[in-house]
């Protein structure tokens, strides 16, 4: 790990007196790419230094307290070369979490879609809460939120929604959300009282750009029509919707949300572009999946990842057995403390397994 973090500092300082050339100016492309490293490397390099220093102080103490006689000094030494040592520690477990191989999507802004599940109208009502949840995380971390299509329940609910968020590191943080959410409290249609039990699925798909998918457009079959629902002028008075069939998968996506139809078209492509992406991940995932022993971060669907239950104010992360009583603050988008301990138990996972490795 040392051989590789001092090649770290080497390449580091080289970046430093390249970007710090005048002549770079004249090329603003490679200047890009020139910062982009360099702050990539910057945490691992900073935490490093750190860690040299703490080394640095170890010795030091080291030496004088084989030289000191004086008991107060001494103490005083001891004291500063126990500090060193748990610094060293904490300074090492970040190290190794830096240097973990990257995830390639993370930097990049997500495609969201929400389904209502089992439930019936409960659980439309509960996509609906689910999406105003990530809509105030996204505002709270100062994202920027951009619906593409819905299809609203007739009592305020959502039988499906689609939306991109996007902000710097924002895949990062939600890739964690895909699967089935659970909500368990009593409907306001419920006379008796009886808590019920409904569904609504999360999808997290990192948007897709045109060089990770090829998409051929012969492959794509565009249909207009007149959009339906809420709109402002000309929304419902033109055939300003879009709705793309990708042939060979038969995946269908309908765009409603702008009033134009080719702003329409183009969202519609986006999406089109990271549902293809996300097939060709999860081919790859499932190939790897016998050597897989953590589900956090896998995307998969088919497993219930957390339970909203209202009479208790209780929300419960099963991946990680984490279980907050906040409800009301999670669903106005403080999903922070969930996420950090999701992020943390991943790390642990991968970090084990490295170690096995």
């Amino acid at each position: 790990m040392f051989d590789k973090l001092d090649e770290i500092l080497i390449r580091y300082e080289e970046l430093m007196q390249e970007i710090n050339d005048p002549m770079l100016a004249g090329d603003p492309g490679r200047f890009r790419r020139l910062m982009k490293e360099q702050s990539d490397l910057t945490p691992i390099v900073e935490v490093y230094r750190s860690y040299k220093k703490e080394k640095q102080t170890v010795e030091d103490s080291l030496m004088m307290l084989e030289e000191e006689n004086d008991p107060d000094m001494r103490e005083m030494l001891k004291e500063e070369l126990s500090d060193a040592r748990g610094a060293i520690t904490d300074l090492e477990q970040q190290l190794k979490i830096l240097l973990l191989p990257k995830d390639p999507n993370d930097e990049k802004n997500v495609i969201v879609e929400i389904r209502a599940g089992a439930g019936g109208d409960e659980a439309a009502l509960f996509a609906a809460d689910l999406y105003r949840m990530y809509v105030r995380y996204a505002e709270r971390s100062r994202w920027k939120v951009e619906t593409i299509s819905f299809n609203e329940s007739g009592i305020g609910g959502m039988k499906e929604v689609v939306f991109m968020i996007s902000g710097q590191g924002a895949y990062s943080k939600l890739k964690y959300e895909s699967g089935v959410h659970r909500v368990q409290r009593v409907p306001e249609t419920e006379s008796g009282g009886r808590i019920h039990t409904s569904t609504a699925t999360v999808a997290i798909m990192p948007e897709a750009e045109e060089v990770d998918v090829v998409l051929d457009m012969n492959d794509c079959k565009f249909d207009v029509f007149r959009a339906s629902g809420n709109g402002g002028q000309c929304v419902n008075t033109t055939d300003s919707a879009v709705r793309l069939t990708h042939i060979p998968t038969g995946i269908v996506i309908s765009c409603q949300d702008e009033k134009s139809q080719l702003k329409n078209k183009d969202k519609a492509l986006k999406v089109l572009r990271a549902k293809l992406y996300e097939l060709e991940c999860s081919r790859m995932q499932s190939e790897q999946a016998q050597e897989r022993r953590s589900q956090i971060g896998s995307g998969d669907r088919s497993e219930k990842i957390r339970t909203y239950n209202f009479p208790q104010s209780r929300v419960t992360d099963h991946r990680i057995k984490l279980t907050l009583y906040k409800l009301d603050a999670v669903l106005d988008g403080d999903l922070y403390e969930l996420l950090d301990s999701l992020i943390a138990a991943d790390q642990a996972e991968r970090l084990s397994k490295m170690q096995e490795e």
